[in-house]
C-alpha cells in the first residue's frame, strides 16, 4: 500500500501526538509499505527529509499565539491558499491508497480530508485530545462551539473512520462526531517498549542533586488537562511523613497554576521543573522514580503513562478500570488507582491521593514488586507499538480494498 501519514505535530517537535505517528509510520515502512509523512514545520527540522524508509514532507506554518483555549500550547497551522496547494500537489504526486489522520482540529487534517474526498481515497482518523474540559465551563462551551461549527462540518467531508483509544475517547466521539464518520475501530495508543529499558537512573539523581531522595516524577507536559493541582494539594500530608521527598515534572509548562498553589502551601521546595526534554531522556527518569504520577484529572491514560507501566515504575492514576474497553486493570495489580472526589467528579481527591503516594513511597521495592510483572505483562499483549501498529495496518489494508 501507499499511505499517507497527516499529523501537524511530528519529532522533533515533543508530544505523544508526534511520537505516535512516527512510530507507526515506521512500522508502516518496515512492514514494505510506500510512506509519505505531511506535517507542519518545526523549529529548524528540515523542509524535506528521507529517515526510517519515510519521507517526511513539512509544510510552512505559523504558530497559534499562546492563549487559554489553547493551554497555552504552541500550535502550528499552515492554512494558506499555497499549503492547499502544495498539499494538495503532494498527494496526487504520491497518489496514496489510504491517507492515516491524526488529530481532528488539525488544518493538515482537513485539507487531506478535503483532497480524500475529491479523489475519494478513504481516511482512518486517530483522535488524540478530546475537545471539552470539566475545569472550565466556559471553555468547554467554547470547544463544543469550535467542534459543532468547524470541526464537524469538515470531517464530513470525507466521513472518515475513526480510531477509539479509551472509552473516554468513544463516549465523546459518540457525542460530538456520530453522523460525521464513516465508523469506529478500538486500537489503543502503542510505545515502543524496546527503547524504554535503557533508563540511567544516575544520570537523573546526578543531574538535579537528588541524592538518598525519594523521588515521584510527573511525566508530560502541564496544561489544564493534567494539571499536576491534585498532586500539589497532597503533598503537605506526604511530606510530614516523609521530608526527603521530591517531584520531578518532566515537561513543558504551559499552566502554571500547580506552582502557585505549591507556594500558597509552603511546598514549593519539593518540586522540580525541568522543562520540555527530548524523548530519549524519559527512560532516565523513570528508572529514577519510586513512582510515576500525572494522570490525576480523570481524563484517561496516555502514552507517557504506558511507557512507566513498560519499565516496571509503579504509577498511579485517577482512571476507571475499563479506561482501555475490553481490557480491565486492577488496583494493586498493574497499576495504583487513585480514589475520585465523588462519583460526579472524577479528578483524584488530593486526600485519598495522599494515601496512596505513602503506600508505595512507605517501600517502592515492595510496591515495584508487586505491579511490575503485570504491568509489563498488560503492555507485551496490548500496547507494543509493534502489535498496534499491525492492528491498524489491518484496518487499512480492508479500506484500501474496499476503495
Amino acid at each position: 500500500m501507499r499511505i499517507a501519514v497527516i499529523n501537524n505535530f511530528y519529532p522533533p517537535r515533543p508530544g505523544g501526538s508526534a511520537h505516535l505517528s512516527q512510530h507507526l509510520a515506521h512500522k508502516y515502512a518496515q512492514a514494505g509499505h510506500e510512506v509519505l509523512v505531511l506535517t507542519a514545520t518545526y523549529g529548524d527540522a528540515p523542509a524535506s527529509e528521507v529517515t526510517g524508509g519515510v519521507r517526511i514532507v513539512r509544510i510552512p506554518a505559523w504558530t497559534l499565539p499562546k492563549n487559554r483555549f489553547a493551554a497555552n500550547f504552541d500550535i502550528g497551522f499552515t492554512s494558506s491558499p499555497r499549503a492547499k496547494r502544495r498539499v494538495f500537489d503532494l498527494l496526487d504526486e504520491f497518489s496514496p491508497d489510504v491517507v492515516h489522520q491524526h488529530g481532528q482540529f488539525f488544518d493538515l487534517t482537513w485539507l487531506s480530508g478535503w483532497w480524500a474526498r475529491k479523489r475519494r481515497v478513504p481516511t482512518l482518523l486517530s483522535i488524540h485530545t478530546r475537545l471539552e474540559t470539566p475545569l472550565s465551563r466556559f471553555n468547554d462551551f467554547v470547544y463544543a462551539m469550535a467542534d459543532r461549527l468547524l470541526v464537524v462540518p469538515l470531517m464530513r467531508l470525507h466521513k472518515p473512520r475513526v480510531v477509539v483509544m479509551d472509552i473516554l475517547m468513544d463516549r465523546y466521539i459518540d457525542k460530538r462526531y456520530r453522523r460525521a464518520i464513516s465508523g469506529k475501530v478500538a486500537i489503543p495508543v502503542g510505545i515502543d517498549v524496546a527503547r524504554l529499558q535503557e533508563g540511567d537512573a544516575s544520570a537523573v539523581i546526578e543531574e538535579l542533586g537528588l541524592q538518598g531522595r525519594r523521588l515521584v516524577v510527573s511525566v508530560g507536559h502541564v496544561i489544564p488537562q493534567r494539571s499536576r493541582i491534585a498532586l500539589v494539594r497532597a503533598l503537605p500530608l506526604v511530606l510530614q511523613r516523609f521530608p526527603d521527598l521530591a517531584v520531578v515534572v518532566v515537561g513543558g509548562v504551559y499552566h502554571d497554576e500547580f506552582l502557585h498553589i505549591a507556594k500558597e502551601l509552603g511546598v514549593e521546595h519539593a518540586i522540580v521543573t525541568t522543562g520540555a526534554l527530548p524523548q530519549n531522556r524519559i527512560p532516565d527518569f523513570l528508572a529514577a522514580a519510586d513512582v510515576e504520577v500525572h494522570e490525576l484529572e480523570g481524563l484517561g491514560f496516555g502514552t507517557a503513562s504506558l511507557e512507566a507501566l513498560a519499565t516496571g515504575t509503579p504509577v498511579i492514576a485517577a482512571i476507571e478500570p475499563d479506561n482501555f474497553l475490553d481490557i480491565i486493570v486492577e488496583d494493586g495489580r498493574e497499576l495504583y488507582l487513585a480514589p475520585p472526589i465523588s462519583g460526579s467528579d472524577a479528578r483524584a481527591d488530593p486526600s485519598a491521593l495522599a494515601g496512596v503516594l505513602m503506600r508505595v513511597l512507605e517501600n517502592p521495592a515492595e510496591a515495584r514488586a508487586e505491579v511490575a510483572e503485570n504491568a509489563r505483562h498488560l503492555i507485551e499483549q496490548h500496547f507494543t507499538i509493534e502489535k498496534v501498529a499491525d492492528r491498524h495496518l489491518d484496518v487499512l489494508a480492508k479500506m484500501a480494498a474496499a476503495r
